[in-house]
């Protein structure tokens, strides 16, 4: 039997959250063993020749794949939280949603001047949270040197807003 790739891992489910939208649920892939596996193995694989000293997750579902890749890799994983969630002192960064305005953190100790940083998150969309975590690590002194998703929703142009970064994604949706 052939292996599933791991598009058939993704479920779509059309009209969600609302008219219009094809929302591609990732649960579908992490509560698969094989799709999980093979998710976190495409996404490492688009880290093949980058030199980096540290991975970087954006809560939430950053944490369940940069968690992975950081401990294959026998790199050191730095989270990204909400406002508020972090226990010591923090550094923060506010910036834009759809209907609002949201803001996230890192520990200042997080990230060393100097430290090349790889940021892993399950979705570029926006690319609002994204740049947001780009400018935490870059405000305590580390580079950015790529930004791994699972998946992209290239309609909604994030990779364009992140220009100046490495940006690589596992599956491209061309929609929303």
């Amino acid at each position: 039997m052939a292996e599933k790739r791991l598009e058939e891992y993704v479920r779509t489910i059309p009209d969600f959250p609302e008219p219009g939208i094809m929302f591609r649920d990732i649960t579908t892939v992490l509560q698969d063993a094989d799709g999980l596996r093979l998710a976190i193995d495409e996404m490492q694989k688009l880290l093949e020749g980058v030199d980096f000293d540290v991975v970087a997750g954006a809560e939430s579902r950053g944490f369940i794949f940069g968690a992975a890749i950081a401990y294959n890799m026998h790199k050191p994983f730095v989270l990204i939280r909400k406002k508020g969630k972090l226990p010591c002192e923090t550094v923060e960064q506010s910036y834009d949603l759809e209907y609002g305005k949201a803001t996230i953190e890192i520990h200042k100790d997080a990230i060393e001047p100097g430290q090349k940083v790889v940021i892993v998150d399950d979705l570029i969309a926006t690319g609002g949270t994204v740049e947001a975590a780009a400018r935490l690590v870059e405000k305590l002194g580390g580079e950015v040197v790529k930004m791994i998703f699972l998946m992209e929703l290239a309609g909604l142009k994030g990779r364009e807003k992140l220009g100046k970064y490495d940006v690589g994604a596992v599956l491209t949706y061309e929609g929303k």
